[in-house]
């Protein structure tokens, strides 16, 4: 990498969410976790049991040893695939990254991302300026592109997940094709403005912040589901072999239409994934205390061990940030 250029410019440290919509999530979360214990309650006094000792039973009946290896491995893939979408990301819009290099960066990002994942994207851009004088904004603007496309992914592949599965699925997600012309349409309306089709006059696209999207082709758009498929298609496998372990039965084809959704559910920043531990078992109504235990040990689980990794190349980031800047 080069010396950092001054006139670059330096991304500000990453901030938190504003109070109101800490205040919003929390909110959130305290219906998901009032809905949770009702529907758990009810589960349990149909079994003549109190609720912990209901639970108990759940919990002791998961074969815990094969879930752990699973999710040991899926995470570790993850990991490898979600540095090579953002490397090549780097790669199209600012210049060459190398992956080994951003390896430690994007692994200490998982550390804040047990909080915020966009703060931890946000933490990345910063830290690559820090280390490396990569363009501070323009950094920014990549990281502000993947998570654009991040919806985008995951509508695409729950629209194909409804085609394949539509009669097993429930019937509210009839929706999902509507929403994904609408999107297709937005999508199309928003690559003839930053191509300066649309609006020709607009300043706006000119931000630096917005580098990422004048730059952005279709390709580029097509490239970064093509990347990050191989991680949704595992987490499919995985969440259903998962769900066998915990005495629920869901096939592939079923998990493809309803996992982008529940990843959706997953994004929203609410304590120990509340809204998709909610919505496992709202899909699943005959299996409510299996479904709670598994949306809490899922997710959680996905993201504390993201955090683990994180730790290990904590040490070399810090060493890279602070005692090497600028250096190849």
């Amino acid at each position: 990498m080069a010396e950092p250029d001054n006139n670059t410019g330096t991304t500000p440290a990453p901030r938190k969410p504003g109070k109101a919509s800490r205040i919003v999530f929390a909110l959130i979360a305290l219906a998901c976790f009032a809905y949770l214990y009702l529907r758990l309650d009810g589960a349990a006094a149909r079994e003549g049991l109190d609720l912990g000792t209901y639970m108990g039973t759940v919990f002791a009946n998961v074969q815990w040893l094969p879930w752990l290896l699973l999710m040991v491995l899926y995470s570790a893939f993850y990991f490898l695939i979600d540095t090579l979408v953002v490397s090549r990301a780097l790669v199209w819009f600012i210049g060459p990254v190398r992956y080994r290099d951003l390896l430690p960066i994007r692994g200490s990002a998982y550390v804040i991302s047990l909080f915020n994942e966009q703060v931890g994207k946000g933490a990345m851009a910063w830290y690559l300026n820090r280390r490396d004088g990569v363009p501070g904004w323009e950094t920014g603007s990549v990281m502000l592109f993947m998570m654009f496309c991040e919806p985008f992914y995951l509508l695409f592949w729950a629209t194909l997940g409804y085609f394949f599965t539509s009669s097993a699925l429930p019937p509210v997600f009839s929706l999902i094709p509507y929403i994904a012309l609408g999107a297709a349409v937005f999508l199309a309306l928003w690559l003839l403005y930053f191509r300066g089709v649309l609006l020709p006059r607009s300043g706006l696209r000119e931000r630096r912040l917005l580098h990422a999207f004048r730059h952005a082709r279709l390709k580029h758009y097509l490239l970064f589901l093509l990347l990050r498929s191989p991680a949704l298609l595992m987490a499919v496998f995985v969440y259903s072999t998962a769900l066998h372990l915990f005495g629920v039965e869901a096939s592939f084809l079923e998990l493809l239409g309803l996992l982008p959704v529940i990843f959706f559910a997953a994004a929203v920043p609410t304590p120990m994934r509340a809204a998709a531990i909610t919505l496992w078992v709202v899909l699943f109504p005959d299996n409510e205390g299996q479904m709670a235990a598994f949306g809490f040990v899922q997710h959680n689980f996905f993201i504390l061990f993201n955090a683990l990794i994180g730790l290990l190349f904590l040490r070399r980031a810090q060493r890279e940030l602070f005692g090497a800047r600028g250096t190849a």
